[in-house]
Parts: C-alpha cells; structure tokens; sequence
C-alpha cells in the first residue's frame, strides 16, 4: 500500500469511531511531488474556493469537508513552482497525486514583450481586466504622460523647447549651470536642456521594460511595441523579486528595474514555459502561471516609490509608509489594498472571472483585485483621503476661523511623491453681500500658489496655507523646482504624515451686521501654478475636503457640508 493509501486508512479508521458513514464521502487524500519526491509546505486547494490545506513533511495533505459524489478541481502550488491541477477528482477520492514543476531562474533578455492590446494581446484572452486597466490606471500611460514628456524633454505640450541649460565656470567646483535666461522663451525645466547628450534613469521606472539592458542609456521617448504603453502587464507580471537592504528601502540612486529580478521565459524552448506571476495559488493554466505573494506586498511597489536623487528623497510614498503604523503587517494596511481594491468593476458589474473562456474559472469578485490604481488624478480617492474639521466663532468684532485637517485615511504623507504636487488649503470669509472680510492674523498662501487673478487658480496672498515638500536648486537657486535630476535640496516639507494632523487658525475682522459667511476649501493641485504655465499643463485642482458656514454672534450654522 503506498504512503498515501496508508495515511487515508488511518485517518477514515480514527474518524469513522465518531462518525460513522459521514466523512469517508466528505475528504480527498493525496501526495505534493516534483521530479524529485515530496514537496512538503504546497498549499493544496479546492480550485476557485476558500478549501486549502497544506501538504506535510512528507507531501501528503487532506482535504475536507466534500461532497461525496461531486467532482472537483484539486491544485497545488509552492514558491518556485509552477501551479498543478487535477481535475474531475470526484470524493472520496485516497491517490491524487499533483505534480509540480519548477520554473526558470534566469532571465532571457531576447524574449520580446507582449502587448497589452491587438493580436495575441493580454486583452485577446483578460479583455475585462486589460480594459479597466487600460481606462484607469497612469503606469499605463508612462511612457505618453504629457507632465513626464514636457519636463524630460523640456518643452511645452505644443512642443516648443527652453534653451539650452547655460554654465559658468566656479572657482571651486568649476562648470556649473546658471538661471534660465529671462530675456529668451522659457517653456520650463527639461532633463535634456541640462544633459543633451544623455538619457539618465527615467527609463528604468517610466519604461521599465526598455531599460533592463541599458538602465542610463535607454530615451524613454523613443521606446516602441510594448514599452510604449510605459509600465505595462507582462512587465509587472514577470517581476520575481525587489531586492531592498536593511531598513527595506532600495539602494541609493537603485531605481525602478534597476531594483527588480525579471524572469522573461524562453517561449522557442519546449522544455520552458510561458511565464507569469500572479496572485492565485490555484491557475488553470499551469504551464504558464504562478503565484507569487510580493504582488500583494507593499515591497513591490519599493523601485519606483522610494526613489533619491544626489542623496534627497525625492519619490518616497513607500518609504512613508514604511515608517508609518500603515507597515505593521497584523494591524496596517499594503499599498494595494488601497490602490488595487477588489472588486474589479466593469460597467456596473464586479468581474467573476479574469479569462473565461480562455481557461479562466468561476471567482469569488473579493479575489479579483481591480487594476486601477487610483491616485493623485483619483477624484473619489482624494475626497476621501484626509478628514477637515472646522470652527468658526463670532465674538469680540472679530471672526475666529479654526481648521484641523487629519491625514486618517491615507497610509503616506499628503500628498506625496511628485514634490510637484501639493495642497492648498483655502479660507474665504465674507459679510452676507459677498465682500471679502479682512484678514487679521493667520497664514496666508505662498507666491507659489499663483500670483494674480483667483478665477484663475492664482491664491497667491489669500487667507490659507499650502502643504508641499519644497525643492530648491543648489546652483541656480530656483525654487519651487521639479528638476530634481540636478542637485537640490529640501528648503521645507509641511505635508501632514499618516495620523498625523495640522490645525491652523485665521482672524478676520468681524462684518458690521454680526453675521458671516465661511467657506473653506483643501485642493490637491498636480504642479506649481508657474510650472503648469510655462509647460501648457491643463490638469484641474481637485476638492479633497470642503466646509461652509454661516457665523453668527449668537449661534452657529453649518451648511451644504
């Protein structure tokens, strides 16, 4: 009798005493292998279902609770293996035996990428997925982002180009830039205006795919097929590892696939298959797919978002996180269960199955993760990624406005990465005719935020405050700047940590008839207003928080919240 047959008698003889003609129908017995023996530790499943169980030291596993009678899909996986099946297993069923097979552990730099769209396509066999991924998500559209194309290029969006970076010659550290020329066009900062002659690094994170040969001589602007999409499915799912040292942030200046261990398989190569990681332990196509665990840890997001130029922390949502409770694995929350939320929807209706009719199975929707990945451009995300909370009081001629803004919701600073982006938090006071009220004491927003007519997002002077990490050149001395390839440094960085707050307080003169009305406002805004100028840039403020009030000296009435 085998190892197998063995154990099922054991088990049926022991639970047979307590009841009887009950779980000999309800359980499958089975062995875990490989080529060469047992594979202790597989997870062993009822495919498509909650029903899994490990195998032993030995490769043996059972699983319970079955109807007798019913056939089912019985899979197994472990790390470094290929998924198994075997199908119509009908219980009680005592001599499965699942077969794994270990995938590659190299890379094949002559594999050609597949497209996410056209013939052959990740949309031709997971259409739905490839759709919302394709409506929703920015990695997506890398490669064509119109911000990432204008500042690498130095151009605006119609294509006109700054001059060329000028230099003088320091007397202790020899060529260095100057300021743009203020009598020439500026259509602002480009990484070619400063290195011509270079491709620098923006490659290994905006087209990572293009860059694993030539990380620093790779043109984003330039890539083709695949690559252009910028950040594309098949990169992301032949991703086998994110190397990060002590402390779990990546190696300076070690970015984007610089920091990630590819598996591209060798397709022309019988004895090798097809190869894609992913989330389900239990695929129905196991000469291709696998499970790998990092795609649902925050670590696999480490390359591109924890990211230092000359030694300042430029992109560093991860490594927020990372300092954050956000982290604590029992009780914190992964980057993608914010930003890869399950259900996957698609017109209405939560996804069930990622490839049916090209071998995908039944799900439960709470499995199928959406490859949306909202963020700074996410309305609904943004409305609720903070909480505003606001006083207003009457008293003493003078009108006391109070607003605490708590980042409760979002596991990094707000906001975070670009050190374009920031927030600006507007207070609007006026009598009940609209006239503006007269500030007395408080902050009021930076130059930066726009200097000139508010109808046209210029609050430059006006009652509020800005959340943002400030940037200035070492050499030229511009800042705000998003020229971070050239050496910079942090001039200040007020943006609210998670569970972190900001209370600040405004005094207006209070209005001659006693009652006023208060409207306070928090905007996430993707650049600085001279920026978006210079560059042709049209992306709107976004409202992440709004209140209004009508302040009067005896009460206090708060509307259209």
């Amino acid at each position: 009798m085998t190892a197998v047959g063995s154990l099922a008698v054991l088990l049926l003889s022991a639970v047979r005493a307590f009841s009887p003609g009950v779980v000999e129908r309800t359980f499958v017995f089975g062995l875990v292998r490989d080529q060469d023996g047992p594979v202790a530790g597989a997870t062993v499943r009822v495919q498509g279902t909650a029903n899994a169980t490990s195998s032993d030291a030995e490769g043996r596993f059972v699983l319970a609770g079955l109807t007798r009678g019913a056939p089912i899909t019985v899979s197994a996986w472990a790390a470094g293996f290929y998924c198994a099946k075997v199908a119509n297993v009908t219980p009680p069923e005592h001599g499965v035996v699942l077969t794994l097979r270990r995938y590659q552990t190299n890379d094949n730099p002559n594999y050609r990428w597949i497209a996410p769209t056209g013939e052959g396509s990740c949309a031709s066999c997971k259409a739905a997925v490839t759709q919302v991924w394709l409506e929703a998500d920015a990695h997506g559209k890398a490669a064509q982002n119109p911000r990432f194309l204008t500042m690498y290029r130095g151009t605006d969006v119609y294509g006109n180009q700054s001059p060329l970076t000028r230099y003088t010659v320091h007397r202790d550290y020899g060529r260095v830039p100057l300021p743009p020329d203020p009598t020439k066009p500026y259509y602002g900062p480009g990484y070619k205006l400063d290195f011509p002659m270079t491709s620098g690094n923006c490659a290994t994170c905006h087209t990572p795919g293009a860059a694993i040969e030539e990380p620093y001589g790779t043109d984003p602007t330039l890539v083709s097929g695949a690559d252009a999409f910028g950040v594309h499915c098949d990169f992301c799912h032949k991703v086998a590892d994110v190397r990060v040292r002590l402390g779990g942030l990546p190696l300076p200046n070690v970015t984007g696939v610089l920091s990630m261990d590819i598996r591209r398989p060798f397709p022309e190569d019988p004895q090798r298959y097809q190869l894609f990681f992913g989330t389900f332990d239990d695929d129905n196509v196991p000469e291709e797919d696998t499970s790998l665990p990092l795609l649902g840890e925050s670590r696999f997001c480490a390359p591109c978002h924890a990211a230092s130029f000359w030694g300042v922390p430029i992109y560093d949502s991860y490594g927020e996180w990372l300092r954050s409770p956000y982290s604590d694995p029992d009780t914190g929350k992964t980057c993608q269960q914010c930003h890869m939320p399950a259900p996957t929807m698609l017109n209405g209706v939560a996804l069930t199955n990622v490839a049916p009719g090209k071998g995908g199975i039944e799900r439960d929707p709470m499995t199928i993760h959406a490859h949306t990945f909202p963020g700074a451009a996410s309305r609904e995300l943004l409305a609720n990624a903070v909480t505003m909370r606001t006083t207003a009081s009457l008293a003493n001629d003078r009108l006391v406005v109070i607003v605490t803004v708590i980042n409760d919701k979002t596991g990094h600073h707000v906001p975070s990465d670009s050190p374009l982006r920031h927030a600006i938090l507007l207070v609007e006071s006026m009598t009940e005719q609209g006239s503006p009220l007269t500030l007395l004491e408080g902050e009021t927003v930076p130059a930066w935020g726009g200097e000139g007519d508010p109808r046209q997002g210029n609050y430059a002077g006006l009652p509020g405050k800005a959340f943002a990490k400030i940037l200035q050149e070492s050499w030229t001395g511009v800042t705000p700047t998003g020229a971070y390839w050239n050496l910079t440094r942090i001039v200040s960085d007020n943006r609210i940590a998670a569970f972190a707050s900001d209370t600040s307080t405004y005094v207006f003169a209070a209005p001659n008839r006693g009652l006023a009305r208060v409207r306070v406002t928090l905007l996430l805004r993707r650049a600085f207003k001279v920026l978006m100028d210079q560059k042709g840039w049209s992306d709107p403020d976004i409202v992440m928080a709004f209140d209004q009030f009508i302040v009067r000296r005896v009460a206090q009435h708060r509307v259209d919240r």
